[in-house]
């Protein structure tokens, strides 16, 4: 059997045997094969590229896998250490810290017992003061108590202001505080006045006021047992002070230290005029009020403080008070004796508070 072809070109056809045609077949059939060895031999060359390069890859990235270990752990160790350094640090400044708290604590504990110890002087003597004037008659007690006891207290705690009883032209004022700074110069002044009465009297404030422009006084001051409503120490109101006598001290401390301080600041600009106006603002202004309450307040709670150590003290005093009473009038009374049986002879000792003749003369006559 022929297998029959036709030339494409020109369409001639052309008879082939069964064994040319078996040749050929094996021939394409070797060609097929050889193409389909080259392709696969291509295939897998490419296949085996290609896993080398991931192997590669995933060497390349385990190594950077390894390295990122590697430096999280170097990281986590220096993290660590930083800490550890920042406690130590945090530990020594804390032992500094408290070291200097106990030093200061120590010192201002310290200088408090200074003041308190200073004080409790000053209470003593003021106390003998008032007891002294208690003892030269009720009347003359009873009229000035609260005025005597205002006068004193800002003589003993100011020694080297000038404190005045103010002049008989001015009414319802007591006291004129000149305040003087460390080189003597008169840095303002203070005009107080004293109540002790039960009931609370907003009238004052006027009057005060038209006191102080009387006086020339620049800081104008009520000290009250009786005080406003709502107001337990210390209060400002329509440009006077109004405070308890437990707050003379502290009040009168920080109003003439904030006149110290004006003082300067006018000095240093003398001739300007708008300082009066900026020294009215300042006096009158919220800035200065705060100051004063502030120390008011703190000079109030110490006196709390010492509340209980003058109680104290004053039950010793009052004991050796008696104590000293009753050697004095034994001693007085065995020196009358001597004096009735000896006569002019025996001079008299004022130490022992015996009256002189010349002054039993004028008791006798009824004369002061």
């Amino acid at each position: 059997m022929e297998l029959t072809i036709e030339c494409p070109q020109c369409h001639h056809q052309f008879g082939l045997s069964d064994a040319l045609v078996a040749k050929l077949r094996e021939e394409i059939a070797a060609e097929t094969r050889e193409q389909a060895r080259d392709a696969f031999g291509k295939e897998k060359a490419d296949l085996l590229a290609q896993l080398e390069e991931k192997a590669s890859q995933l060497r390349k990235a385990q190594d950077a896998e390894l390295k990122l270990r590697k430096r999280q752990r170097e990281l986590q160790a220096r993290a660590d250490s930083i800490d550890l350094e920042i406690e130590r640090r945090l530990d020594e400044e804390r032992t500094q810290i408290e070291k200097g708290v106990l030093a200061r604590l120590e010192e201002e504990h310290r200088l408090k017992d200074a003041q308190k110890e200073q004080f409790i002087k000053r209470l003593q003597s003021q106390i003998e003061d008032l007891k002294r004037r208690a003892e030269q008659g009720p009347q003359q007690a009873q009229g000035d108590a609260a005025e005597a006891q205002l006068e004193d207290l800002l003589r003993a705690e100011f020694p080297f202001d000038q404190i005045a009883p103010v002049g008989t032209g001015v009414r319802g004022a007591d006291v004129i505080q000149t305040v003087l700074s460390e080189m003597g110069d008169e840095c303002g002044s203070i005009i107080w006045e004293s109540k002790d009465t039960k009931h609370w009297n907003h009238a004052w404030i006027s009057k005060l006021k038209d006191d102080q422009l009387e006086a020339k006084a620049d800081i104008a001051v009520i000290v009250s047992t009786a005080l406003p409503d709502d107001v337990t120490t210390l209060t400002y109101q329509n440009s006077v002070w109004i405070a308890s006598f437990q707050c003379v001290v502290g009040l009168a401390t920080s109003l003439r230290a904030n006149l110290i301080q004006v003082h300067r600041a006018q000095t240093a600009s003398a001739g300007k005029e708008e300082k009066v106006e900026l020294l009215y603002n300042y006096l009158a202004g919220t800035e200065f009020k705060q100051r004063v309450e502030a120390m008011a307040e703190a000079f109030t709670s110490m006196q709390k403080d010492l509340a209980s150590e003058r109680r104290a003290m004053e039950r010793a005093w009052a004991k050796r008070t008696k104590q000293i009473d009753r050697f004095v009038k034994n001693v007085a009374g065995m020196y009358g004796d001597v004096q009735g049986i000896i006569g002019a002879a025996v001079p008299d000792l004022p130490q022992l508070g015996l009256p002189t003749d010349e002054e039993m003369s004028a008791l006798a006559e009824g004369r002061d």
